[in-house]
């Protein structure tokens, strides 16, 4: 089996990529929690841009897929930008009228419209 897939595979290598995984993801949270403190604040909304796991999702799709099936993915990663900006988009005209709960809830149902638009419309004209 190759190496790079073994680590994918069940059994130990599996569990220790998972938790690679939460803690790559936990140290992005303090991050930004630390950010946010600072004078500097703005910076803790470009670390969840941070391509934390589109390194994974690609890594995956490069080492169990073919290279096609991987520049797929990245054509599809950069449409996918496409909800990330109708959500903050939106986000930004909700605070003005919304308590934050709400506004970032109301934010994340257009995030999720935009993303099924898109999965739709992508597998309608790439499937």
């Amino acid at each position: 089996m190759n190496a790079q897939r073994s680590a994918l595979s069940g059994g130990e290598d599996s569990v220790t990529g998972l938790v690679i995984k939460a803690l790559i993801g936990a140290l992005m949270v303090v991050a930004i929690a630390i950010l946010s403190k600072t004078r500097n604040y703005y910076i803790a909304g470009l670390l969840p841009l941070f391509p934390t796991f589109a390194l994974i999702a690609h890594y995956i799709v490069g080492t169990e897929r073919s290279i096609d099936a991987l520049r797929t993915t990245i054509v599809f990663g950069l449409w996918a930008v496409i909800p990330y900006i109708v959500y903050l988009i939106s986000l930004y005209f909700f605070i003005g009228g919304m308590k934050l709960p709400y506004a970032l809830l109301s934010a994340v149902v257009c995030w999720s419209l935009a993303a099924w638009l898109l999965i739709t419309l992508w597998t309608r004209f790439h499937a």
